[in-house]
């Protein structure tokens, strides 16, 4: 009997985990919070260099500071998700100049994938179910 008290509490925080992920763009926003921490990465200049640089240097900080920002907008404010999507997509196309050609095209590619996947998320839209369970091929 207190194996499975045991069980069922170790279950408990996933399924609240599944709960919460199920009600927001989870994958949208986390790769394009991944995205930006990838590019930001890739970034090796130190903060006094980008000073010297001028706005562009700044802006190879300043736009992947932004992706991660919306990816996490969108985890912790879904309401908002078409938004943070769209203005994610253009940071995301954006640092294509700005920031070592997107990350070397991972955070770029990621971005974008990120921010599509959230802009298509419907909330109230019902579970599908799997095609082969009813014997469709």
């Amino acid at each position: 009997m207190s194996s499975e008290v045991r069980t069922d509490s170790a279950r408990s925080p996933r399924a609240g985990f599944r709960q919460w992920r199920a009600h927001r763009p989870f994958w949208g926003g986390l790769l394009l919070a991944l995205a930006g921490a990838e590019i930001l990465l890739t970034e090796k200049a130190s903060l006094k260099v980008v000073m010297h640089i001028g706005m562009q240097g700044l802006a190879g900080y300043l736009l992947p500071t932004m992706m991660l920002l919306c990816g996490l907008l969108i985890l912790f404010n879904p309401a908002q998700r078409l938004f943070y999507s769209l203005l994610g997509i253009l940071l995301s196309l954006g640092t294509w100049l700005t920031s070592n050609l997107g990350g070397f095209f991972i955070g770029l590619l990621l971005g974008a994938v990120g921010s599509c996947l959230t802009f298509g998320w419907l909330p109230d839209q019902k579970p599908r179910r799997r095609l082969l369970r009813r014997g469709h091929a």
